[in-house]
């Protein structure tokens, strides 16, 4: 059996980003969250052109995203008309994303995003199709240097009240 061309690149390693979660209200949603987590949501934040409301729960260099359609035809309303609450999607970190999609498109895998996207706090994100990720909305997000004090938001984030 050959090597393929994703198993000779040692610099495309990948780390659980985040986990999405569709839910119908942010209102409702966080307090169950938090209750559960015992504690409060690190920031919340406003995708406008992915028409989504997220709240985030971080754990280290993980985390929790609750997302809230912010208009009707929104993929996550799309999605709760669909399927209802619940995990919308996984995320994984990777390096280079750019030439993370190039090579993920020469090895036939179907990308959404064939080039990266403004996600939350400003990230570079881009999706694969989940008929070629054994049905799992997959979503890569560019790596970038966390931040080295603790839970301080970052520009452009609001803070939980």
């Amino acid at each position: 059996m050959g090597t393929s061309p994703l198993q000779k690149r040692r610099d495309f390693a990948m780390k659980l980003d985040h986990v999405g979660i569709a839910v119908e209200s942010l209102r409702t949603a966080v307090p169950v969250f938090e209750r559960l987590l015992g504690r409060r949501a690190d920031f919340e934040d406003v995708v406008e052109d992915q028409q989504v409301r997220v709240a985030v729960f971080e754990f280290g260099r993980s985390r929790i995203e609750l997302l809230e359609a912010t208009s009707p035809t929104s993929p996550i309303a799309r999605f709760l008309a669909k399927r209802g609450p619940g995990m919308h999607h996984l995320t994984l970190s990777v390096p280079n994303l750019a030439e993370r999609l190039r090579v993920l498109d020469e090895s036939g895998v179907r990308l959404i995003d064939p080039k990266p996207r403004r996600g939350a706090g400003n990230s570079r994100i881009a999706f694969l199709h989940p008929a070629s990720t054994s049905g799992v909305l997959i979503e890569l997000v560019e790596e970038k240097r966390r931040r080295s004090q603790g839970r301080s938001n970052p520009k452009g984030r609001a803070p939980r009240a």
